[in-house]
């Protein structure tokens, strides 16, 4: 037996697209499949999960993710806003890595194609 969803009284979305949206929400994100390859790729030493480069290139991977969204969700405004401040956390962290080592800060700049 179905109960009665309130939404379904107001022409709101039916129960079936209400399950199909918390079957896409329980999905892992794809960040997270991909954030054991990302800190293998950019550590520097082993063990390392946070150093600069390993923590600007995995908010780079959530950025683009968040990026993806957007595009399609235009509307979706606190996902904006926690892109905003993903990108502002990756921005303080590139202005931290350019002052303590300018080398490693161009190449993982050029590594991950910021700043072109």
């Amino acid at each position: 037996m179905l109960a009665f969803h309130p939404m379904a009284a107001v022409g709101g979305p039916s129960i079936s697209t209400i399950d199909q949206v918390r079957e896409h929400e329980l999905q892992p994100m794809p960040t997270a499949e991909r954030k054991p390859a990302i800190i293998e790729s950019f550590k520097r030493h082993d063990g390392d999960t946070g150093s600069s480069e390993v923590q600007i290139a995995l908010l780079t991977d959530r950025i683009t993710h968040l990026t993806d969204h957007l595009r399609e969700h235009r509307h979706d405004f606190s996902t904006r806003r926690g892109l905003l401040k993903l990108v502002g956390r990756r921005r303080r962290e590139l202005r931290y890595l350019s002052r303590t080592n300018v080398d490693r800060y161009h190449q993982l700049i050029q590594t991950l194609g910021l700043r072109r």
